[in-house]
């Protein structure tokens, strides 16, 4: 009922595993600095930020994946090369953690793609994204296999189709194009659009891994930030709750990975996941008729004795 008969797929970046049977691996959480908007920025030009509040940001975000055992990556974005750079060449001194790339414009992805693989780090790299509205997807997934990337998004929507068949037959398009490419890893981002639709997502995300087998996720914060309103009703505290229940849903709802927002949203999002993480495990123990075996997570972090007593029953009633 909840497994997949289709084999499913497993990235791996920087160590993180993504994809898979749901509730086999936690759901991989990226947050995003340096958006449009981001406090942490001073001047994009002269690429000033706050350093103290951005590392603040990342250690916090590896305390709670250490806590939670639910994988962090961050999604850092920038509208050009040289700013590219000056994030990257700071968060790769900051951590360990893995890294997207994300901009609106092809030129500065690349020039950031190049920058990442002369500094030997394209296994702690995911291309975020390929997109079906791409100028031309064939020479970008040339040069960046060239490049060397290793893993990729693909943002998969259909303006005149926005039901999850849509999106499906988005996939089915640019996949003709990204195998090409011969990644190791391709990740599928299933387009949100607001908070009600997100359904039309998570649907979608049931269908990629039926008929592909990829790992499937999408940004429930597109949803939640495009809601201005729920601010003004229920104050900051109020969105916060719903933010957390937005991604809890969409962490048991096939999703393997989720761009969370803002960094500063990590506090909420990670335990909020973490409890969806466990509750879909029992889900896959049901079916699989096993714990998962990945000892990172939520699972065997959190409730160990529980663990050890499923475990014990399996023993016996073997």
């Amino acid at each position: 009922m909840f497994l997949f008969d289709t084999e499913q797929k497993v990235a791996s970046i920087g160590g993180i595993k993504i994809g898979g049977q749901p509730g086999e691996n936690p759901t991989v959480l990226i947050g995003s600095m340096f958006h449009k908007g981001d406090r942490l920025i001073e001047s994009r030009r002269e690429r000033k930020f706050d350093r103290e509040k951005a590392r603040e940001y990342i250690r916090r975000q590896e305390e709670l994946s250490l806590q939670t055992g639910v994988p962090g990556m961050m999604d850092i974005v920038a509208n050009s090369g040289e700013e590219f750079k000056s994030y990257i060449d700071f968060f790769v001194e900051s951590t360990d953690m893995p890294f997207a790339i994300d901009a609106w414009n092809l030129a500065p992805k690349l020039e950031a793609a190049r920058f990442v693989a002369e500094l030997g780090l394209v296994d702690r790299l995911l291309y975020n994204s390929i997109t079906p509205w791409g100028a031309n997807n064939r020479e970008e997934v040339a040069e960046i296999a060239a490049i060397g990337v290793k893993n990729v998004v693909l943002c998969v929507f259909d303006n005149d189709d926005p039901t999850p068949s849509g999106r499906v037959n988005s996939l089915t398009k640019l996949m003709e194009v990204v195998r090409e490419g011969h990644f190791e890893g391709v990740l599928v981002d299933t387009s949100v659009l607001n908070l009600p639709s997100t359904s039309f997502t998570l649907l979608a995300n049931y269908e990629v891994k039926k008929q592909f087998g990829l790992p499937t996720g999408c940004a429930v914060a597109n949803g939640t930030y495009a809601w201005k309103e729920a601010r003004e009703k229920w104050d900051n505290w109020g969105f916060a709750g719903l933010d957390a229940a937005a991604h809890g849903i969409a962490a048991v709802l096939w999703s393997d990975f989720l761009l969370y927002g803002p960094a500063v949203n990590a506090r909420w999002v990670f335990p909020a996941v973490a409890a969806a993480d466990l509750m879909t495990s029992m889900l896959f123990y049901r079916e699989a008729g096993a714990v998962p075996s990945n000892p990172g997570h939520p699972l065997h972090r959190l409730f160990p004795d529980f663990v050890d007593k499923l475990t014990n029953v399996n023993k016996l009633s073997g």
